[in-house]
């Protein structure tokens, strides 16, 4: 098989004018250097060199292995290059992510990327954990960002962060100074998340394990359309807590304590076992750094190091 060392020494011998020339620019003996002329020369049963010159004259098909070395030297030089700098990656990325995510620290995580890789093409995709669960195994996403509620050997997953959830209502429809057990609240409709939902499908399992069976139900996988019916008072729903603070603050929502507790949400990143790129875990990197569930629509302000 012919090697870039080969290559190496067939190309630097004529283009520095001789063997010991070589040696020197590659950093090795010129008889390691003339080993790998003669690898060569078997190789293709051909004479490299015109060894009744005294100097290293390429015969003619010297002269086209040399072409063609100089060719495939600098196409593995130019991918050494792009692949050992971040900055000049080309490539799409496509990133499911649900509801939660894009509405608190989806744009720092783009900014963050398009900082570290400017020429990489991010495509986001918001859908439920479900359908991105689908799309992974289909190939159609690269990395998604979800509850953690698919044990699946398939896939691997890194731990990003966890979302604080609350049983909440529209202020006046239950006492917020009194606790609740949760049989009680069903006297209410409950406004729960669907089975497409990863974080409803937790809370369905949640509740099956206490044996809490409400049977006046609104469900919807769209958290957005969840905070507004509970806004308006058509029921009582779980939802995240800190980062609808502003929402409690402003007197829209009420915070109901329950016993037991809300469980809290733990989001991951998840990838195809043995499919991550250098590039995707960087980005699951990035994302643990940026990963903040707090607060709604951040911006790149929002990160720690936006001002250096």
């Amino acid at each position: 098989m012919m090697t870039f060392k080969q290559l190496e020494a067939l190309f630097w011998i004529a283009e520095l004018g001789g063997f010991s020339q070589a040696a020197l620019k590659l950093h090795t003996t010129q008889s390691a250097v003339s080993k790998r002329v003669q690898e060569l020369e078997l190789l293709f049963d051909t004479e490299m060199f015109d060894r009744s010159q005294r100097s290293a004259r390429l015969t003619e098909k010297g002269e086209e292995m040399f072409m063609l070395a100089k060719k495939l030297l600098e196409q593995r030089d130019a991918a050494i290059e792009q692949f050992s700098r971040p900055e000049v990656i080309e490539r799409r990325v496509r990133i499911g992510v649900t509801e939660m995510t894009a509405m608190t620290w989806l744009p720092r995580l783009v900014n963050l990327i398009q900082r570290y890789y400017p020429k990489v093409i991010i495509e986001p995709d918001v859908d439920t954990s479900v359908q991105l669960r689908d799309k992974m195994l289909a190939d159609e996403v690269d990395l998604i960002v979800l509850p953690d509620s698919f044990p699946d050997t398939r896939f691997s997953s890194k731990v990003l962060g966890s979302v604080e959830y609350a049983w909440m209502c529209k202020p006046g429809m239950l006492d917020p100074r009194k606790t609740f057990r949760l049989h009680e609240l069903a006297t209410h409709r409950l406004l729960v998340q669907g089975e497409k939902s990863g974080t409803g499908l937790l809370y369905a399992r949640w509740f099956k394990a206490l044996g809490f069976q409400p049977a006046n139900v609104i469900s919807s996988s769209n958290l957005v359309a969840l905070i507004g019916m509970t806004v308006s008072g058509l029921g009582v729903s779980y939802l995240p807590r800190q980062c609808l603070a502003p929402m409690i603050a402003a007197g829209m929502l009420d915070v109901i304590k329950t016993t037991p507790s809300p469980p809290d949400v733990d989001y991951v990143a998840v990838y195809k076992g043995g499919h991550r790129s250098t590039l995707v875990s960087s980005i699951i990197m990035l994302a643990q750094e940026c990963c903040d569930f707090t607060r709604v629509f951040q911006t790149s302000k929002d990160a720690p190091d936006a001002a250096t």
